[in-house]
């Protein structure tokens, strides 16, 4: 099971949409997705960086894998309205890592209006089933690859996620098939 949580205030829209791109997703795989309940922004307080005014993405990380053994999941997709970094850059979309089977997602600068566009839910929905497959795909062992219309190539900006479709790569699935063949 990959079990899906929000953080913090998340419109329950884009849990609900990529809850249900997912599960549909990876249901071919053999893989359910369950929705859990929301976790408090509190529980991340230690991730904040006032100098910054953002929060520390690899901080979500172990109390996510902490829930994913509690509930007995495979993995664990947090989706936060907060905005992230890591050190060395500016932002992050998402964060993941595959040895603690969790990833967290940032909706912040997902917003057309974050880059001076008119509001356009559809490409806000998108660009979050986008990021949340991208780092699902990390914690299942993919890495990024070089086809600029797979989910796991690297968004260095958000019109690299715009070009992205919203699955896997034929090369990336086949590997994504054999990764889970040995997982479960």
């Amino acid at each position: 099971m990959i079990l899906l949580v929000s953080i913090g205030m998340v419109e329950g829209r884009v849990i609900k949409a990529v809850g249900e791109f997912i599960g549909s997703y990876y249901a071919s795989l053999g893989i359910p997705v369950a929705v859990g309940d929301s976790l408090p922004e509190n529980w991340f307080s230690d991730a904040y960086n006032p100098l910054r005014r953002q929060y520390l993405g690899r901080k979500f990380l172990p109390p996510l894998s902490k829930l994913r053994m509690e509930k007995k999941a495979h993995a664990v997709l947090g989706i936060t309205s907060l905005d992230l970094y890591e050190e060395g850059l500016n932002f992050v979309f998402g964060l993941a890592h595959a040895g603690l089977g969790a990833a967290v997602i940032s909706t912040f600068r997902l917003r057309p209006e974050s880059y001076g566009d008119a509001p356009d839910e559809g490409l806000f929905i998108e660009r979050a089933i986008k990021e949340a497959m991208h780092e699902l795909g990390h914690v299942f062992g993919l890495g990024h690859c070089p086809d600029e219309r797979c989910v796991m190539h690297f968004s260095n900006s958000i019109l690299d996620t715009d070009i992205k479709e919203p699955v896997y790569c034929p090369v990336c699935f086949g590997r994504l098939k054999k990764n889970l063949e040995v997982e479960l």
